[in-house]
């Protein structure tokens, strides 16, 4: 079995698709050749077998061609192989002569045919033909009819079966390098997620440190110790994959590294599934690249409100959301997907001159 994308199965679908036809022009040459080397009392049977020849080419075209017909196609051709081989005292240009249009066609069937049927159908195919090649011969025309017959049909077995060796070699190792690729892919993918992460976890322990900072010696121990083991549960793990962060001190961090200047403002929202506040932090990011890329303006307005609701305006060009091509995915891939894979949600609002406002919830009430 093998996939119909893989280098074997287009390697065999060409040389099934050329094999007929090739020798179906071959032989209608040579058969043009054999009866103008036929002996005139034995022209009207050379016609025929022309004309069978015709026919037979023409089956393999349409084969070659559609795909259709392969077993009238192989019937035709040993048909035709059949009768030139039986007619071969007849149509001989000199009597006694072994007759070379025969043994030629005899010997082109046989090899060609290794390239389309497997060797239960060519094996007996070929036998069938010898007995009728080999009927009217002297015994020495015989010995050396079956070696070159047999030769011929081996190595060209022979060479087919490399093929497919070489084709399924080339298959296993593109098989590996994608899977290779997408290992990799998956590996710096799950890097760059880890790193987000962490970064989200540093904010949070950073706004602890702050806190105490800002404080001094009016801070509450027990409310610092508090903030302390919770951040220490976070960083170590103890709490789990999707602890609980600070939105605000994460987008503190965005904002710090901002293309563009943000007006910001505030209102008090409660920690977030790391997951949730990781998917906000990047559809922030990527709303203020957006400004600086495509608006047309240095300045946008943030506003975080309780429920969580995060809204990054700016007053730019805008643009027509419909009229965004389906292979720029930024809106959708970035923050629709991102935000609806994190179990919130994402809205675009946008006219051209009217600026555009990205609007971000979680969860997705």
């Amino acid at each position: 079995m093998h996939p119909d994308n893989s280098v074997e199965a287009e390697s065999r679908a060409v040389v099934g698709r050329f094999a007929g036809v090739a020798r179906g022009a071959g032989l209608v040459v040579i058969s043009v050749f054999g009866v103008l080397a036929t002996p005139s009392d034995a022209l009207p049977l050379g016609f025929g077998l022309l004309a069978l020849a015709v026919v037979a080419a023409l089956a393999e075209v349409h084969t070659g061609r559609t795909g259709r017909g392969r077993r009238v196609a192989f019937a035709l051709a040993l048909a035709r192989a059949a009768a030139i081989c039986a007619a071969q005292l007849e149509t001989a240009p000199e009597p006694g002569e072994l007759n070379q249009w025969a043994l030629n066609v005899l010997t082109i069937t046989v090899i060609t045919l290794q390239w389309e049927w497997p060797p239960r159908v060519t094996v007996p195919a070929v036998a069938c033909l010898l007995v009728v090649q080999l009927a009217p011969l002297a015994p020495e025309d015989s010995v050396s009819t079956v070696l070159r017959v047999l030769i011929e049909g081996v190595l060209a077995r022979l060479a087919f079966q490399l093929l497919v060796r070489s084709t399924r070699r080339i298959d296993r190792l593109r098989a590996r390098r994608a899977r290779l690729e997408r290992e990799e892919s998956l590996a710096q993918q799950r890097r760059r997620q880890e790193r987000e992460y962490l970064a989200v976890l540093h904010d949070t322990a950073s706004a602890t440190f702050l806190m105490v900072a800002q404080r001094g010696a009016s801070a509450d121990p027990a409310e610092v110790a508090e903030y302390a083991r919770r951040d220490l549960s976070i960083l170590t793990g103890a709490t789990g994959r999707d602890s609980m962060v600070e939105l605000e001190a994460s987008l503190r961090g965005v904002l710090a590294q901002s293309p563009v200047r943000v007006d910001a403002r505030w209102s008090p929202v409660p920690l977030l599934p790391a997951s949730a506040a990781l998917a906000l932090v990047r559809a922030v990011r990527e709303a203020l690249l957006n400004v600086e890329r495509h608006a047309g303006v240095t300045e946008a307005v943030l506003t975080v409100e309780a429920g969580v609701r995060v809204t990054v305006r700016d007053e730019g060009r805008g643009f027509d959301p419909a009229a965004v091509p389906a292979h720029r995915r930024g809106i959708r891939g970035s923050l629709v997907e991102r935000m609806a894979a994190a179990g919130g949600r994402a809205t675009v609002t946008s006219a051209p001159g009217e600026g555009t406002t990205v609007e971000l919830s979680w969860p997705d009430d």
